[in-house]
């Protein structure tokens, strides 16, 4: 299918979904625009087994779009801008101790904690992956989705604190997670030799380079900005900043999604308040406003669509359901072990690990890795099964439920 037609498509798909949320259903639109797109997947799949070949259409277009390269090589590196471009710094320093600790200690623990319980989980029920693949699948589904989590905080009513954290957090985390990933990924799939001294190398050279590269970058488009008072080029720049400085800070084998999310917090702040005018700031939040509500759309249509894809095994879907609690379990511990040694310094929210462990929510980040496996390696569909279930589950779930949670906790019984 032309390029040009399958984004026509989506769009389309994308635009009728959110008219009909906001007319009719009114739910986040993020998650009613995925719920919309997973019911007509599989109710184009029972059209299927009636006999109507509706199917393959949808199948066409779907397997047309690479999922993985749109997000991390695409619509990433926007939708992270745009998110960081609108987190106040000064509140992100205040909580910058939590935040390193989230996205760090967190990811790895998590990674730790799914994996020992999915290898214990495959071996109960006879699908032998080896213990690599389970810390594979823990590195990929341990990270909170910014797109997934920043979506419902907007209208969630936070305490200003918990949502820098867990909007901090996700914003950082996915970079950490995506280097992990790659890592184990050389592991599980045995042609590297990976030795501590070259996981610490590529854990510095992606994370210390990502962000210094962001520094780099950020502080170009600054002085940019600066010498300069006209809307459009400043827009452009921004634009140039987010998806250029992106695709560079790929091609040199640095954490992309931190060195964006670095130069989008410095732009968002020292150049939104030195560098802009007035007008210059008004025009920009709303572009990257509508940018980011776009972006948002097709991406979550595309995960509802994905499961046209998906090898509907039922011991893979059994390991999806299964996995679920195993993630929010490691969820739970990997946020409740650091803010029981925090509080002892720290002012600490009421039931702030609770809040964080059930907003956690997972997204198109995880879904992306899952399908950049190679094919025929690393159990590469029961993964991607498990994956989707768990990211459905959240977003579907955890997503609608989160803010009722939130407004119980902070206003009591």
């Amino acid at each position: 299918m032309e390029p040009f037609n399958t984004i026509a498509i989506l769009i389309t798909l994308a635009a009728g979904f959110a008219y009909i949320n906001h007319r009719f259903i009114r739910i986040p639109m993020s998650i009613g625009l995925m719920l919309m797109s997973l019911l007509v997947s599989l109710g184009l799949m029972l059209l299927e087994r009636m006999g109507l070949p509706v199917r393959i259409y949808a199948d066409q277009l779907v397997r047309s779009i690479d999922f993985s390269k749109v997000l991390l090589d695409g619509m990433l590196g926007l939708l992270l801008f745009a998110g960081a471009l609108h987190v106040n710094l000064n509140d992100l320093t205040e909580q910058k101790l939590e935040i390193a600790i989230y996205a760090s200690f967190g990811v790895l623990t998590s990674t730790v904690i799914v994996g020992f319980a999915v290898y214990e989980l495959s071996r109960w029920l006879g699908l032998d992956l080896r213990f690599a693949e389970c810390l594979l699948f823990g590195a990929l589904i341990s990270p909170t989705d910014p797109v997934a989590v920043i979506a419902i905080l907007k209208s969630a009513g936070a305490p200003k604190s918990l949502e820098t954290q867990i909007a901090g957090e996700s914003l950082f985390n996915d970079g950490i997670g995506v280097v992990v990933f790659l890592i184990l990924l050389k592991i599980a799939s045995g042609g590297h030799s990976v030795t501590p001294e070259f996981v610490t190398l590529l854990f510095v050279k992606e994370v210390i380079g990502g962000a210094s590269f962001g520094l780099m970058t950020g502080y170009a488009a600054y002085h940019l900005l600066k010498s300069v008072n006209h809307y459009q080029v400043e827009i452009m720049i921004t634009l140039s900043l987010a998806a250029g400085g992106y695709a560079l800070a790929s091609r040199l084998h640095l954490s992309a999604p931190i060195a964006v999310v670095v130069s989008g917090l410095l732009i968002g702040n020292h150049g939104r308040r030195l560098a802009m005018s007035e007008t210059t700031r008004e025009h920009l939040d709303t572009f990257w406003e509508l940018v980011d509500e776009i972006l948002n759309a097709l991406l979550f249509v595309l995960i509802g669509l994905e499961v046209l894809v998906l090898t509907l095994n039922q011991d893979y879907l059994t390991a999806g359901v299964m996995a679920v609690p195993a993630v929010i379990l490691a969820r739970f511990v990997s946020i409740g072990l650091p803010v029981s040694i925090l509080k002892r310094w720290r002012t600490v929210i009421p039931y702030s690990v609770v809040i964080m462990t059930w907003g956690g929510l997972r997204g198109g980040i995880s879904v992306a890795l899952a399908l950049s496996f190679p094919a025929n390696c690393c159990h590469r569909e029961l993964l991607l099964t498990m994956t989707y279930v768990v990211v459905v589950f959240s977003v579907l779930v955890q997503g609608l439920t989160v803010k009722k949670l939130l407004q119980k906790t902070q206003t009591g019984p």
